[in-house]
């Protein structure tokens, strides 16, 4: 065979493989943006939109964009959270399987609203959402294409930068939240549901926003009342008590 022949047929098998790469590419960032779109709303009972996601299949890193979750029913905000970027590192194709393992989540810079109803809170109804999910079954559960549930494991998670805005409007008042790491979610189960998983990472994000208000606690009663004070305090300790938490 000719030398040009053969650099021709390389430069062909080349080609192929770039387009085979990009398509898979592709499809896995469909694939995880629709699982989101479709699973997560079951989850929270709100609206949850993904804007876009990227996962390359030989590394296995990748990026989610743009997750907005929003607010339950009743409460004046359009969202509860939003997430510009989620960085995520998966084990190589275990993506295509019923057993994914996820090497590290890493969130940097995401954005809580906290508003509080006497002893009510709009985090804590999606909390108490997240948490009916978790226990009502299969119904909200990510799963294969044969019905198989998927069953998943965190090696790493963190959340870094976070920040919390207490109420809405004028009367606002932005807040830092302590960090939070979470290692081996599922592993010693052999995996774990999407509901459950969901629900150890949102329980751990309440306590952070707990934290951060209950700090605040003082400062917002003195420049908006004691009431007003007095109700993130009430909201935090209803909080505490959905996760096991010592008001």
């Amino acid at each position: 065979m000719k030398k040009p022949k053969i650099l021709k047929i390389a430069a062909i098998i080349v080609i192929a493989l770039i387009v085979l790469y990009v398509v898979v590419d592709f499809l896995l960032g469909s694939i995880v943006k629709a699982g989101v779109n479709r699973f997560a709303p079951m989850m929270t009972h709100t609206k949850v939109e993904l804007a876009g996601a990227s996962l390359s299949p030989i590394s296995g890193s990748g990026t989610l964009t743009g997750l907005l979750v929003g607010n339950p029913p009743g409460w004046n905000s359009d969202r509860a959270f939003y997430m510009g970027k989620i960085h995520v590192e998966v084990a190589p194709f275990s993506i295509f399987g019923d057993h994914i393992v996820v090497k590290d989540i890493a969130i940097d810079q995401p954005e809580f609203v906290y508003e509080t109803k006497f002893i009510s809170s709009n985090i804590g109804d999606l909390l108490k959402a997240v948490s009916g999910a978790s226990s009502a079954g299969s119904a909200s559960e990510a799963a294969t294409k044969s019905g198989k549930p998927i069953r998943f494991e965190v090696k790493h998670f963190r959340m870094t930068n976070g920040s919390v805005t207490l109420g809405v409007g004028s009367a606002a008042m932005k807040l830092p939240m302590p960090p939070i790491e979470l290692t081996d979610l599922g592993t010693k189960e052999g995996g774990i549901s999407s509901n459950e998983l969901a629900l150890a990472i949102m329980r751990s994000m309440t306590a952070s926003v707990v934290s951060a208000t209950t700090q605040a606690a003082g400062k917002i009663g003195s420049t908006m009342g004691a009431a007003a004070g007095s109700a993130v305090k009430q909201g935090g300790n209803s909080l505490k008590s959905l996760f096991g938490g010592k008001n």
